[in-house]
């Protein structure tokens, strides 16, 4: 952009995005009811026998996915998160990508968690193609877990079988998980065009995640609650009595909970 280009609405942009985020949303709200509502009796059944619900995000900004409903103000306790420390980001990017699209590493992941019968998985990856995470679904589902997935069908579906980032068999998470919750996110993960720029820009796909994860957390409770369960949730530590609040229930999730 040179000096005499014309002035850009900001203001204008960000309204475009907070559309374009709200508009995704509703979609996800309205089209992904059904499977939201199984996946939601399925998380009820295992909390009613008191068993725990895993998260695994693997990918450099889904892992915010499987931290956004793990020991979060609201949360289930039963959630626990997989924070495998290789695609953080907090390692390095670059290294993150290289290992998301490493074949074998997220088999590694779950034979490390022991995962297997009776064991519920919640599987949350942006784009639904990448190595470690189709090589983790795999590898769950060969050890007889119940998999539900989060993530685009269209994104999936559109990126060519020859991408780097693809497992060797070219699968998609939605064909291999027992329940598939699609956040519609578009191919490019971008929601916001600047005039005078070719690239876009502002992802929309952590908001996409976090929305999704949400609504099967209050679904779930609702069942619960429908039950006669009352599901022990996290309070703010922030809040008053807050700790206190918490602290009556460390006991039961503590040595079951790696990262907690």
């Amino acid at each position: 952009m040179t000096s005499s280009s014309p002035a850009i609405d900001a203001d204008a942009l960000c309204a475009d995005y907070l559309a374009t985020v709200t508009a995704l949303m509703g979609d996800i709200l309205r089209e992904e009811r059904d499977p939201l509502d199984r996946a939601a009796a399925r998380l009820a059944d295992q909390i009613a026998e008191d068993r725990l619900v895993h998260v695994y995000g693997p990918g450099g900004h889904s892992n915010l996915a499987a931290q956004e409903i793990f020991f979060r103000a609201g949360g289930l306790m039963h959630v626990s998160a997989i924070l495998d420390e290789g695609t953080l980001l907090s390692n390095g990017a670059l290294r993150s990508m290289a290992v998301e699209r490493t074949p074998g590493y997220g088999k590694i992941v779950i034979a490390d968690r022991r995962l297997g019968e009776g064991d519920l998985l919640i599987l949350v990856n942006a784009y639904g193609i990448n190595a470690a995470l189709i090589d983790a679904a795999l590898e769950a589902k060969a050890r007889g877990v119940v998999l539900i997935g989060v993530s685009s069908r269209r994104h999936a579906e559109a990126t060519v079988p020859s991408h780097p980032a693809r497992h060797p068999t070219k699968k998609n998470l939605h064909d291999l998980v027992d329940i598939a919750i699609d956040t519609k996110v578009a191919i490019g993960d971008t929601g916001t065009q600047v005039p005078g720029m070719e690239s876009r820009i502002a992802a929309v796909s952590t908001f996409a995640n976090a929305f999704a994860l949400n609504c099967l957390v209050i679904r779930t409770v609702a069942k619960l609650v429908e039950r006669g369960i009352e599901p022990p949730v996290w309070r703010s530590g922030n809040a008053p009595g807050g700790d206190e609040a918490n602290a009556r229930f460390l006991h039961r999730f503590r040595e079951r909970v790696r990262w907690l």
